[in-house]
């Protein structure tokens, strides 16, 4: 069984049970899932900002606990984090905080990335990205 990262759209698509989600399978089936902690995070934003009440807020944590390991930061993710946000702003290709989390925690751990908004991944090094997305 091998490790694969989820960025938060995928997350999100499989928890909705958005049909997005089912061009993922092939790909999740017999793998370990993991999510970076900006992933939970942002899961958690969607849920404020939706004014989700107790009980959904509950599911969203039963399914994070039971289907997902969340990687934590360390001090080299968080290194390898500023170096690709400089980077990025650099080339005039900036990135979003959260992109930069999920892609800085795959590059940690060498993991592929399964999104689907590869666009916001483009010209990462080091980065095998996973998507359905046309």
């Amino acid at each position: 069984m091998n490790v694969i990262l989820l960025d938060t759209n995928v997350v999100s698509y499989i928890f909705k049970g958005d049909s997005r989600a089912l061009g993922y399978e092939p790909y999740l089936k017999n793998q370990q899932l993991a999510i970076s902690f900006m992933t939970v995070a942002e899961l958690y934003q969607w849920a404020a900002v939706r004014k989700w009440g107790e009980r959904r807020r509950s599911e969203l944590a039963q399914a994070l606990e039971d289907n997902y390991t969340v990687l934590s930061f360390d001090i080299k993710l968080c290194q390898i984090w500023g170096e690709l946000r400089a980077s990025r702003q650099s080339i005039g290709k900036p990135i979003s905080s959260q992109d930069a989390w999920v892609a800085a925690t795959a590059q940690h751990y060498n993991l592929p990335l399964a999104t689907h908004n590869p666009r916001h991944f483009d010209g990462i090094p080091n980065l095998k990205i996973i998507t359905t997305a046309e």
